[in-house]
């Protein structure tokens, strides 16, 4: 049946009109540029630096087949030599390598647990400075862990050590956490949740790593921008199989394993059957983008009720990092087949690595894969797998405290929520508290991202006043 054209008409009017609308509204829209930009004290960054170099010259390189506590028990003796009034002064506690210290408050109501991981991946490949050589150069620190995440372990440490030797007693308990297992996802973090579990602690806000204050967050919007991780993506790492009996290449049958292994990974790449969505913590960071843009870009960051359809469509052309915001992922990581050249194989194999998204979440995004490898005759088999983390309320009181200490500590930096698409130790400390924030208040450049986990890995010493201020700032506001 035919549109009547008076309908078609009023759709075209109606459409008009709202676009219409969105270009006032963008047009009325304030314009705000991020302006800042790190000024610190060189004689306190120059100090900075040079803790976290000793830091990064101790390699601390965790395997999960050889969790080696004895060297981090090494690494916590130099630990020692650098924070020597928070290990006067503290309580610590040490399990298997992980780290616990307690500083007691004058109240026990809302305890502050701010944590970051003292164990870094292999360094591998050349590198222009040694990736354990702790180099000050060119204004960075260099090495495998700068970034990383050794360089906030510095800098709440040290953040204790001068309140301490000013003689300030917090008005709430205060948890300094360290495990040495993160990179694989070991159980040291649950360690060290279970033992504030055995005590009773509650805690009223966790500060780990997992954002920072990023340039550039969306290509297009210019600047630094205090990205701040309320949930993680679930994981799921997954093998799907095509079997057959094999045989000799000379005469290739149709769908054999590998073509229709190739069939699948293509379909799921151009056609992923994972649904996108705007959920309320990612609809609210492109909101706060939307000042800072050029006017493309305000026009549609600012006006979701309109373009929120057009973004889902073309986020994965601006930003591959937003896209993985809006819908459960799957990328292709390893293949098996043939032993020979020419034997076709009787198994192929591709594994794949899932990151759930709460609107679908791991049963339902694993069940829409197990129906497209279906069409293929293709088996799954799962490896491991976990959900998605709760979120921390972007609306509470330990929300605005982190957004206060943000303000208060980087001047002219704007700050939003982000999903997380990686994976923190502070998952593991959900059980125990609602909120449960990733942000390291470090910066984090292109050069910097590219070296994390890759080749030259290095952190600017100009942030390290203010990574340092900011959890002083944290621990003095949570009255």
């Amino acid at each position: 049946m035919k549109t009547p054209g008076w309908i078609l008409l009023g759709l075209l009017a109606a459409l008009v009109i709202a676009l219409a609308a969105a270009i006032l509204r963008t047009l009325r829209m304030p314009r705000y540029w991020s302006d800042y930009v790190p000024d610190p004290d060189p004689t306190r960054a120059d100090a900075y630096a040079r803790i976290l170099s000793a830091m990064v010259r101790y390699e601390t390189v965790s395997r999960r087949d050889d969790p080696e506590p004895e060297k981090f028990r090494g690494f916590h003796a130099l630990l020692e030599t650098l924070f020597p009034t928070v290990h006067q002064e503290l309580e610590k506690t040490e399990i298997d390598g992980n780290l616990l210290f307690f500083w007691p408050g004058r109240r026990h109501d809302r305890p502050l647990v701010l944590m970051s991981h003292q164990d870094v991946v292999p360094a591998e490949g050349s590198w222009a400075h040694a990736p354990f050589s702790g180099d000050i150069a060119d204004g960075k620190v260099w090495g495998r862990g700068s970034a990383d995440t050794k360089c906030t372990v510095m800098a709440f440490f040290q953040a204790a050590e001068e309140l301490l030797k000013a003689g300030f007693v917090p008005e709430q308990d205060v948890y300094l956490a360290s495990s040495c297992t993160e990179e694989f996802g070991g159980d040291g973090a649950p360690k060290l949740v279970a033992e504030l579990q055995r005590r009773g602690v509650r805690p009223f806000l966790v500060c780990d790593e997992g954002g920072a204050i990023i340039q550039e967050p969306v290509s297009g919007v210019p600047g630094y921008f205090a990205m701040v991780g309320v949930f993680e993506k679930g994981q799921g790492n997954v093998r799907v199989t095509a079997r057959s009996d094999g045989g000799h290449a000379s005469a290739p049958p149709r769908r054999s394993p590998i073509p229709r292994l190739a069939a699948f990974v293509c379909s799921m790449e151009r056609h992923s059957p994972f649904r996108k969505k705007l959920l309320p913590e990612v609809r609210t960071m492109f909101e706060n983008f939307a000042p800072y843009a050029p006017f493309g870009l305000k026009l549609l960051f600012g006006n979701l009720w309109l373009f929120g359809p057009l973004l889902e469509l073309v986020m994965p052309l601006v930003s591959p990092q937003a896209a993985a915001m809006l819908s459960t992922t799957a990328a292709f990581t390893m293949a098996s087949g043939s032993d020979a050249y020419n034997v076709l194989p009787q198994e192929a194999s591709v594994w794949v690595n899932l990151r759930f998204i709460p609107h679908e979440g791991m049963k339902k995004s694993m069940k829409k894969l197990r129906r497209r490898a279906r069409r293929f005759g293709l088996e799954v088999e799962v490896i491991s797998d976990r959900d998605y983390t709760g979120s921390a309320d972007i609306y509470g009181k330990p929300w605005d405290m982190v957004m206060d200490a943000i303000g208060e500590c980087f001047p002219g930096l704007p700050a939003s929520p982000y999903v997380v698409t990686g994976g923190t130790d502070a998952r593991f400390f959900q059980e125990i508290c609602p909120n449960c924030v990733r942000f390291a208040p470090v910066t984090f450049g292109p050069e910097q991202m590219h070296g994390m986990h890759g080749l030259n890995e290095n952190l600017e010493i100009a942030c390290l006043p203010g990574a340092v201020d900011f959890y002083k700032t944290l621990i003095r506001k949570n009255g």
